[in-house]
């Protein structure tokens, strides 16, 4: 096996991998045992026809797909891991050069390559000053919250639907007469007033009462997600089922002392005030550290390939689908709610994937221009706040790491980052 490297522009690379033809010839026959039990030639049982007879009958290439998908894989990640010098920060994109029998077998990958970066000024970078002072608003606000928090949701049933109420609905929705598909519910929570429905929808149920029945007429957005559904009228059946709302506490000394340990609502306010003082140095912290960065990204240069950008764009999608998924969330049903659809969700992502790629470069290059270290009491101490955070044994953490190799370097990588992150920030200078 060999690989040859040709360097193209904007830091794109093409790989050309060559494999054997004995590989080959083992990979087809792999994929004539794969698939010898569905095919069946007349004078033989299935799976007993000799894979000579078959590539008689349909070409050898009958087979070819399947041992091509067979290398590929593999033939990729070993030259890939020995060629120690290339740095390799996209999904390939593969092409078959050469697929016959007895011939090698060549096939090239179109990859990104992780770009170098002419690092800009990064110590004593001037940003905007970020204010941290907690008002009286900011700790009403924060009261207000745990009033909402606490309220009781009690039935009602002497009066219409309002704005704030939750209806309990059963609904279905029909276009030109014709019920679509996933327009229909039954004792569904609307709260009034959320915008989580179609335009125009929740508005129409307030004045509502229990066991009304009502036509709610609206129309879908013309970018929606459902192509058939754009732009198109819309007739929605409903039914109120119930109506409910919230019933606030009394801002008192007993609500005081109900939601937090303090007998008093001034002492509890004086709480909440010191709470959201660490808060927003917290943020403000944060702030800063998103603000150095960004002036250092505008101070340096680097030119970030578009293959990179879209991996790390596809993760950041991979990555939030699985968050909705623990929620009991599919993309599709948050797609539903949104409006949006996958093209218009991975645009989206899209800045943000760009701006998290420029933030790692200037930092793995500020960690080289430092030329950071990391001794074993400092990787112990990283340790014991993972086991804290991920509320695990620490030595649980360290037989789950094991030997590792790669889990360790990435601590380690993860612990220079942060001295480069705090090496900035604190350098930082306040407008």
């Amino acid at each position: 096996m060999s690989l040859q490297v040709e360097k193209l522009e904007k830091n794109m690379a093409k790989l050309t991998i060559e494999v054997d033809a004995e590989k080959f010839s083992e990979a087809v026959k792999k994929a004539y045992n794969k698939n010898k039990s569905k095919m069946s030639v007349p004078g033989f049982r299935k799976g007993k026809v000799p894979q000579a007879m078959i590539e008689k009958m349909y070409g050898p290439e009958v087979f070819y797909e399947d041992a091509a998908n067979f290398i590929i894989p593999d033939a990729y990640a070993e030259e890939i891991e020995a060629a120690k010098d290339l740095e390799v920060v996209s999904q390939p994109e593969i092409d078959v050069v050469q697929m016959e029998k007895g011939k090698n077998f060549i096939f090239t990958a179109e990859v990104a390559l992780k770009p170098p970066v002419e690092l800009g000024k990064y110590k004593g970078v001037k940003i905007d000053k970020i204010d941290t002072e907690v008002t009286d608003e900011d700790v009403d606000n924060e009261v207000k919250r745990e009033q909402e928090a606490n309220a009781r949701t009690i039935t009602v049933s002497d009066r219409p639907v309002k704005d704030g109420d939750t209806a309990v609905i059963n609904f279905e929705g029909f276009v030109d007469g014709v019920a679509f598909e996933g327009g229909k519910g039954e004792n569904y929570p609307l709260v009034i007033g959320s915008g989580s429905f179609i335009p125009g929808f929740e508005e129409q149920l307030i004045g509502k009462n229990t066991g009304d029945e009502c036509d709610v007429n609206v129309t879908f957005p013309e970018d929606y997600n459902a192509k058939d559904l754009a732009g198109k009228a819309a007739v929605f059946k409903v039914k109120v089922n119930e109506i409910k709302e919230k019933e606030l506490p009394e801002l008192d000394d007993e609500f005081a002392s109900e939601v937090s340990e303090f007998d008093t609502m001034a002492e509890y306010r004086e709480d909440i005030k010191k709470n959201l003082a660490e808060k927003k140095q917290k943020e403000a912290r944060d702030k800063k550290e998103d603000a150095v960065i960004e002036a250092i990204v505008n101070d340096s240069k680097m030119e970030i390939p578009d293959a990179m950008v879209e991996t790390q764009t596809k993760t950041m999608v991979n990555d939030y689908a699985r968050r909705l998924q623990s929620q009991g969330l599919s993309l599709d049903q948050y797609f539903m709610f949104t409006g949006l659809d996958l093209e218009k969700f991975t645009d989206q992502m899209r800045p943000g994937a760009r701006k998290r790629i420029e933030s790692r470069l200037i930092l793995e290059a500020i960690v080289k221009a430092e030329n950071f270290e990391v001794s074993d009491e400092e990787y112990e101490k990283e340790l014991e706040r993972m086991a804290e955070e991920s509320k695990i044994e620490l030595d649980k953490l360290k037989e789950y790491i094991g030997d590792d190799e790669y889990g360790k370097n990435q601590i380690i990588e993860d612990i220079k980052i942060q001295k480069a992150v705090d090496l900035i920030v604190d350098n930082a200078k306040e407008k």
